[in-house]
């Protein structure tokens, strides 16, 4: 008989076997492991300090949690309940702690602040690890399905017809009810107490509110628009193409290569050589061109340096982002419309029409033609379109699964965090 390997399962051991013998040493849990316990939680700690009740979990532990699971593609509460029950790698971090989805979920919630600030601590350990050096940093957008569908939208004259028509519909409700009322209080007695309301009115009666919050939310929107630029808000108007989302109102419709999608707009600016992402954003706006100026600042908030170069797609293209990067003395290339490979510069149409008013378009128009540029622009595809690649496609990460801007906004951090901490796990690893 062919020999085996050694099986028996329910073999028991002299001496209990440590948990890192059954971890791979390149995974990187060892890591977030390192790095929760150089990071400043003392918000967090504070925050407990103060509590009664039962012990909470380490803070360090939760941290290392919802910081591991995006490492793992893992971002459910209810998933990373299991995986702290079942994966040797999440029981030892958690040392065999087991919190539950509820747990993890108030935790991440109540937290959400100081877990969008880890961004930045874990970005001053890649540049004391020598990844940040900002020579080359290129910078883009990609469309995050938020959690909410949109054919839970509503534009602003369909939600008037709606509300209308719901409005009849209870009316009349009401009158039948009524009429019901006489018939059955001269048969048996007035027994009903007034105040309930027929089961097939509740429904109509629950969308005819949430109908009026989305109108009111539209044109409160439209009153601080105004507002902001400078005119009457009480002569402020809707347009009726102007919708809202039902379930998370603060999402936007937006182009997405699956068609028009209920999203948001997710930035990420990344170094050229290490790739890691130096400064990151969510944004309702569904073009990018209103984002390279707040990136910008960005950048140099945590990085207390500008980068000398930076390349962006036609989407960033306009003469006041041109100036901004000019003024702030970046070389930066940017494309001002698709352009086919190895186009001459005479095959440029825009050329033709170049003129004075447009100093900065000009400039970047024969930048974007002289081999330096085109060499320059050429980083760009190879730096951050594959970060965007690694977060979708390799860990899973292509809807929200909070609502609003502030969770989102938090959401993408802690996602780009861990980015940031696989790309630290290498440069720690031995060569």
């Amino acid at each position: 008989m062919r020999p085996y390997h050694s099986y028996t399962p329910d073999q028991t051991f002299l001496l209990p076997i440590s948990l890192t013998e059954l971890i791979s040493p390149t995974d990187p849990v060892h890591v977030v492991r390192r790095v929760v316990g150089e990071l400043d939680l003392r918000r967090l700690h504070d925050a407990y300090r103060s509590e009664r009740g039962r012990p909470p979990f380490h803070p360090e532990a939760m941290v290392g949690l919802l910081l591991y699971g995006a490492c793992r593609g893992i971002y459910s509460s209810r998933r990373l309940q299991a995986a702290c029950a079942q994966d040797v790698n999440f029981m030892y971090l958690l040392a065999l702690a087991r919190p539950d989805f509820h747990t993890i979920s108030t935790f991440r919630k109540r937290f959400r602040r100081d877990l969008k600030s880890l961004f930045g601590q874990v970005l001053e350990m890649c540049r004391a690890a020598g990844l940040v050096r900002l020579g080359h940093v290129s910078l883009d957008g990609t469309k995050v399905r938020a959690n909410a569908s949109k054919h839970k939208a509503m534009s602003y004259g369909r939600m008037l017809t709606r509300e209308r028509t719901l409005q009849e519909e209870i009316e009349h409700w009401f009158e039948e009810a009524d009429r019901q009322d006489v018939e059955e209080d001269g048969e048996h007695g007035s027994d009903d107490d007034g105040y309930s309301l027929p089961e097939e009115l509740r429904e109509p009666a629950k969308r005819l509110q949430a109908i009026r919050a989305a109108r009111v939310r539209l044109e409160e929107e439209a009153r601080d628009r105004a507002e902001r630029e400078g005119k009457d808000p009480g002569q402020a108007v809707v347009s009726e193409r102007a919708q809202t989302n039902f379930t998370d109102p603060e999402s936007r419709i937006m182009h997405t290569p699956d068609g028009f999608q209920q999203c948001y707009n997710a930035q990420a600016a990344v170094e050229a050589e290490s790739q890691v992402i130096v400064a990151r954003e969510v944004s309702q706006a569904p073009p990018d061109v209103q984002r390279l100026r707040p990136m910008l600042e960005q950048i140099v908030e945590l990085n207390a340096q500008v980068p000398e170069e930076l390349t962006a797609d036609a989407g960033y293209a306009s003469e006041s982002n041109f100036a901004a990067l000019d003024d702030a003395g970046v070389y930066a290339v940017i494309a001002m419309r698709r352009y086919h490979r190895d186009e001459p510069p005479d095959a440029d149409p825009a050329a033709a029409r170049a003129t004075n008013r447009w100093p900065h378009r000009n400039q970047m128009r024969e930048r974007l033609f002289s081999p330096e540029g085109k060499a320059k622009y050429k980083l760009r595809k190879q730096t951050v379109e594959p970060v965007f690649g690694q977060i979708k496609a390799a860990r899973g990460f292509r809807q929200f699964l909070c609502r609003g801007l502030e969770a989102v906004e938090a959401e993408w951090s802690l996602v780009c965090t861990a980015h940031n901490l696989l790309k630290l796990g290498k440069a720690w690893s031995p060569a």
